[in-house]
């Protein structure tokens, strides 16, 4: 009996929360309908500071008063924990987009020892992503895999995006992708690959260059970094 009271409780609480959440993003989508048609809320939650609500727009952030009149753009810090509260809510969108990805989507290069792993955005023609790859065997020998998703920076329509959608085309794509970024040839053929979709997904990521690396708390890195960092990194 107290069993289902409970439960009962919990679905009101539940009920309120999602109907109060709902009447607040009516209410922001109302306030910023006055800046521009295009913005669409997809959240909206407090924050530890009193009267300031954190909006999230697609993968974007922003803060609002609650009366909706007032805009604040930049980031949250916490300095009594030391934590980027701005930047955590970022990490948890990145794994719930990088999630999304299927295991056959992506390229992955592991061992049987693998204990994390990485998402890589990474281009053929590529310099660092090219001295990136050389250190794949290393950083497997560490306990990481590495699943590498394509981003053309030329675009998907250019010649390195189709070269992208060979590699991802071939029966052997970890062969063809290391032989595409050893600038060697591979051989042209069709199927549905994912090029175009995971080149948008790194826009939405806010991928500008590569490699991009993303660790699988969602924390994104500033391009190459030799193996003993990375797993500093990981490890951090």
């Amino acid at each position: 009996m107290f069993k289902s009271k409970l439960y009962f409780l919990l679905c009101i609480f539940i009920s309120v929360n999602i109907s109060a959440n709902d009447e607040l993003i009516k209410e922001f989508d109302k306030s910023l309908s006055r800046l521009s048609s295009d913005f669409v809320i997809t959240d909206v939650k407090e924050t530890p500071i009193d009267g300031i609500y954190q909006v999230l727009i697609g993968p974007d952030i922003i803060y609002m008063t609650r009366d909706g009149n007032y805009v604040l753009k930049g980031e949250i810090l916490d300095i009594g924990k030391r934590r980027n509260l701005t930047e955590d809510v970022r990490a948890e969108n990145r794994v719930s987009l990088l999630s999304s990805i299927t295991s056959d989507e992506y390229i992955e290069f592991a061992t049987s020892s693998t204990k994390s792993y990485i998402y890589v955005f990474t281009d053929v023609d590529c310099g660092y992503c090219r001295k990136l790859h050389q250190d794949v065997p290393e950083l497997n020998s560490m306990g990481v895999a590495v699943r590498y998703l394509a981003y053309p920076r030329a675009g998907v329509d250019s010649a390195i995006g189709e070269e992208m959608r060979n590699v991802w085309c071939a029966n052997d794509r970890q062969s063809a992708l290391t032989a595409a970024k050893n600038r060697e040839r591979v051989n042209s053929k069709m199927c549905e690959a994912p090029i175009a979709r995971q080149y948008a997904l790194g826009k939405k990521l806010g991928v500008s260059g590569t490699p991009a690396i993303f660790l699988e708390n969602g924390r994104k890195l500033p391009g190459y970094i030799p193996p003993d960092e990375l797993i500093k990194q990981i490890n951090n």
